[in-house]
């Protein structure tokens, strides 16, 4: 028997084109709707954008109910073509319309989010059939609604993020990622809050008028002294978010996690930490009482200031060279909780103000001060 090449590729074809949602036309309506199986039928436009935008999430939900053709079924109609009358004998009259037929035929009406884990959902409400999706995992950020908005966002100890959004929204959706990296970033800081409503349900409307959520998605930010909320108008990459969360919660997260380098430094003790490395063995000391000194104004963020610079003075020169190696190291292979990691993070920043480059930046500084001061004389 001669290989045909065309009747091969024609099969590949049509074997990747397989859909498990059964096209309905006036012809095949009885032997799929009535005929003993509850399921919910699509009635589409082919030029309708909503039903072009619905179209994959419906061929997702089929296939999540693949398993189950024998108790449920996956269906839709060209109801502006061959099925338009069929469709008007349903009342159909916008697209895409979804109604759910009983085992018997009898029609009812599906109200659902346009989203497969809401359409999955009302399914199984529907026919006691369950998909087989793997339930999500939970979000890094909050999930607010009409019973923890105010519970969240209104506490007075809490800076809050709120992005309100709607489901079907694909800004919404092309913002998510980010947002969810966003929310693993401040994961750590309890007074800084990154949070969601989805102001497009119902049931939260009261909030969504409220706050004047006319368009998806919006931003607001709640800080601690004004709960009234001002919209954030800044860029939409993690870094910007980042960077707009950090100034007004007074932290210092990193993107991608982690703290910034910046995190745990004392301005003051900047200075006198470049001041000590290129101090004379003499002079060194009088620059650690200094620093002892301030210690009574910063308190906790003092300690390692003084520390490092008690293991310069009694240990080897290459102390802090090894020392930020090490660091580095416990770093970069995250293994540790976050709170260990911060505070291995904050020991590696002001080990950094010992270098000898910001030591020289000191210096020079001082000498071009000192050149001044004899210019004016």
């Amino acid at each position: 028997m001669r290989f045909s090449f065309t009747v091969f590729t024609a099969a590949l074809i049509a074997a990747a084109s397989a859909s498990n949602v059964i096209d309905l036309t006036p012809e095949n309506w009885d032997e799929v709707v009535g005929a003993g199986k509850s399921g919910l039928v699509e009635f589409f436009a082919p030029w309708c954008g909503h039903c072009k935008n619905l179209a994959p999430i419906y061929e997702q939900l089929a296939d999540a109910y693949a398993h189950a053709k024998d108790k449920v079924f996956i269906a839709k109609m060209d109801a502006d073509g061959a099925g338009k009358e069929k469709a008007k004998s349903y009342g159909v009259t916008g697209y895409p319309t979804l109604k759910w037929f009983s085992a018997d035929g009898t029609v009812e009406p599906f109200d659902s989010q346009r989203d497969l884990d809401s359409l999955a959902a009302t399914v199984l409400a529907k026919s006691g059939v369950k998909s087989n999706i793997k339930p999500p995992s939970p979000p890094a950020f909050d999930i607010l609604d009409l019973h923890t908005f105010d519970e969240v966002v209104m506490d007075p100890s809490k800076n809050v993020l709120v992005t309100f959004t709607a489901p079907w929204c694909g800004h919404c959706k092309n913002l998510k990622p980010t947002y969810e990296k966003v929310a693993l970033d401040f994961e750590p800081e309890s007074n800084c809050v990154v949070a969601n409503l989805d102001a497009d349900d119902k049931r939260n409307a009261d909030i969504a008028r409220k706050y004047d959520i006319k368009s998806f998605p919006t931003i607001k930010f709640f800080s601690t002294d004004n709960k009234e909320g001002e919209d954030y108008v800044g860029g939409r990459s993690e870094a910007d978010f980042v960077e707009f969360l950090n100034e007004k919660c007074g932290t210092k997260r990193a993107v991608g996690g982690g703290l910034n380098d910046e995190a745990g430094r004392v301005p003051e003790l900047d200075v006198l930490a470049s001041k000590f490395f290129v101090a004379t063995s003499d002079a060194k000391n009088s620059v650690y009482q200094e620093a002892l000194s301030l210690a009574t104004s910063f308190g906790e963020r003092s300690k390692h200031y003084l520390r490092v610079m008690e293991k310069i003075v009694n240990g080897t020169e290459d102390y802090i060279e090894k020392e930020v190696s090490r660091l580095e190291s416990i770093l970069s292979k995250r293994t540790l909780s976050s709170a260990k990691l911060d505070e291995m993070k904050i020991k590696a920043n002001i080990l950094r103000t010992f270098a000898v480059e910001k030591a020289k930046e000191v210096q020079e500084g001082d000498e071009s001060h000192l050149k001044r001061e004899t210019a004016e004389l």
